[in-house]
């Protein structure tokens, strides 16, 4: 490199880091922007989930053990399923909190066809404008008839904790930093103070809140949320049950940010036993509320071709 042209380099490198940076406070504050933003506009979109679940399950079948074999603990087998959905999220009509939650369709498992997509979007519609809990429960046990077991809910919302208010009942605080693919995160440490604004646990036939805690990247330089980790712990008939999830974002062609992905692990007692993970398709906008149809944004126009001299 030319003396001078390493001159005018090494000037602009120092001006970048002299730079003043967004204080934390600023940091925090375009999250809970971008988290507002998507509240607005998650119930207009609808995409396709792909969910792909590795779970260890006991043996298919009951075999007699005899001897030194009965004393044995039974060797768990690895069941890997594959889920399409079509997936929207919506909020329950009679629903006093008007917090938004994920409603899903099957559409494929493992390969084989259980529905249309266009039939999976009318479900999907009659699922998002029911009364209660009772339509994303039966959704749940739709996965389990399918043979999903520890099916996670609600974790691709998560940024939507980072409002203003959900930040209100946060302790929140950063840690440092770290690089993410190409930019410099700041990670900040939370944990939710009450149980109100945690995520949904299906125990039995009760649906419970539960407050969650994890950590927060943010792009140094502006604050763009990229990725949200969370944990939640509980004892559940003298087994400890731990459920962690990372969920990375990723800016729409739409304006407004939508989950790229979402790894699931289910814990008991200290042993993995599921993972689930989910990828999502660029998402799409409704036109109207009562019929599902699409607006894409248009392809950009072709690069003109050089011209030849």
């Amino acid at each position: 490199m030319p003396p001078l042209a390493f001159t005018s380099f090494l000037a602009a490198f120092l001006a970048l880091q002299e730079a003043p940076q967004p204080s934390f406070e600023n940091l925090l504050s375009r999250v809970a922007e971008e988290a507002e933003v998507l509240q607005q506009n998650a119930p207009k979109a609808l995409t396709q989930e792909t969910l792909e679940q590795r779970a260890m399950m006991p043996p298919s079948r009951f075999r007699p053990r005899m001897g030194k074999a009965a004393l044995e603990p039974l060797k768990l087998r690895l069941q890997v399923r594959e889920i399409v959905s079509e997936y929207s999220v919506g909020v329950l009509k009679e629903a006093q909190s008007r917090d938004l939650i994920e409603f899903r369709q099957v559409v494929s498992v493992d390969g084989k066809k259980v529905q249309s997509p266009e039939a999976a979007r009318h479900a999907l519609s009659l699922g998002v404008h029911s009364a209660d809990d009772r339509a994303r429960k039966r959704m749940l046990e739709d996965f389990a008839r399918h043979g999903l077991v520890d099916v996670a809910t609600d974790y691709g919302l998560i940024l939507l904790a980072f409002t203003k208010r959900g930040m209100q009942g946060m302790q929140i605080q950063p840690i440092g930093e770290s690089q993410m693919g190409a930019d410099i995160a700041t990670i900040f440490v939370w944990k939710q103070t009450t149980n109100a604004e945690g995520a949904l646990v299906f125990a039995g036939r009760q649906a419970l809140r539960q407050a969650l805690q994890g950590t927060l990247w943010v792009r140094k330089s502006d604050g763009l949320p990229l990725r949200v980790q969370a944990v939640a712990e509980r004892l559940e008939q003298n087994h400890r049950i731990r459920d962690e999830a990372t969920v990375d974002y990723m800016m729409s062609n739409h304006g407004f940010l939508t989950p790229a992905s979402v790894v699931h692990r289910h814990v008991i007692d200290g042993s993995l036993l599921t993972e689930n993970l989910y990828r999502y398709d660029p998402f799409k906008l409704f036109t109207a509320d009562t019929e599902i149809k699409f607006t894409d944004l248009p392809d950009p126009p072709p690069a003109a071709a050089p011209i030849k001299k």
